[in-house]
């Protein structure tokens, strides 16, 4: 018997003995459940992946919510107020802020028109809403053709959306296109005539410009009935977080803005789940602006004990 021949079966059965124990180990490490609203994935992944380089031994993963009970997972990401009967069972901790802003397709003579002339609230009711109680002679004569497209499920950002312009969300007409956030941002750029409606995280890519297709329309955003020049800022993200960052809430109208909460169940919250929130709110949010978010207004503080 050579040393060779010794010497491979013990590296082998030492090799067989590192796997069994990190498999031992991961199969010991806390796994976080969380899910929630699709379009802040990407900005809860780039917080996860940083958690995990000083936490190595926490995995947080989020995962597509389904048909699957939410009350299954341990933090939720929310883009809406709950009604207060929920509110009471959980924990919260408000984390961003994102606008809502209508959105055509760049090809459009609606986005070419609108881009320049940008839309009051008035205006914004007769695209988006069916309004009964509108006064029909003081519609404009939109020359320009366009198909309105909306959520079909009952989710964040058509709710805020609709709620904003004191309406429900059954009352945004349109084309109603199932699947996410996502799927109506496809199917404004897929149509020529498009027009819809978006937070701002998924309008502008990673470079700070408006996503190729797509063109987001200025608003009255001071509420005189008309749109000024100072007004027409959405053309690149950064500027976006810049100028509403710096305007009370008080005088920002026809712009949708509403917060991006985690929370947890009062009763059975994990303490490595109250842990990763906590470490949000102390290392994450200096990342917002780079995912098209404001910071979470002052008043609101966490929950968490």
């Amino acid at each position: 018997m050579t040393l060779r021949s010794i010497i491979r079966p013990l590296i082998f059965i030492s090799a067989l003995l590192a796997l069994s124990s990190f498999l031992e180990a991961r199969a010991q490490s806390t796994v976080v459940r969380m899910t929630g609203v699709r379009f802040a994935y990407p900005l809860v992944e780039h917080w996860i992946d940083q958690y995990s380089k000083v936490n190595p031994d926490v995995q947080v993963v989020i995962e597509w919510r389904g048909q699957q009970d939410p009350s299954q997972y341990d933090i939720l990401v929310e883009a809406f107020e709950q009604p207060e009967e929920i509110k009471k069972e959980r924990d919260y901790t408000y984390v961003a802020r994102y606008a809502i802003l209508p959105v055509a397709n760049s090809k459009s003579d609606f986005a070419k028109t609108y881009v320049v002339k940008g839309l009051t609230g008035q205006l914004i009711r007769q695209v988006f809403f069916h309004d009964l109680f509108a006064d029909r002679d003081k519609e404009e004569n939109i020359a320009a053709p366009f198909t309105t497209y909306t959520r079909l499920q009952k989710a964040g950002s058509p709710m805020v959306f609709a709620s904003y312009f004191k309406f429900d969300q059954k009352d945004i007409k349109g084309k109603g296109i199932a699947g996410s956030d996502e799927h109506l941002l496809k199917a404004v750029l897929r149509d020529s005539t498009g027009v819809s409606y978006l937070p701002t995280p998924m309008i502008y890519a990673q470079s700070g410009v408006p996503i190729t297709g797509l063109t987001p329309l200025p608003v009255d955003l001071n509420g005189n009935d008309r749109v000024s020049d100072d007004e027409t800022f959405f053309g690149s993200r950064s500027t976006v977080i810049e100028r509403l960052s710096v305007v009370n809430n008080k005088d920002i109208h026809n712009l949708p803005i509403e917060h991006i909460h985690l929370s947890v169940d009062k009763k059975t919250a994990s303490p490595e789940a109250l842990a990763f929130i906590r470490w949000v709110e102390n290392n994450g949010l200096n990342d917002l602006k780079d995912f098209g978010y404001l910071a979470p207004a002052p008043l609101l503080t966490t929950k968490l004990k």
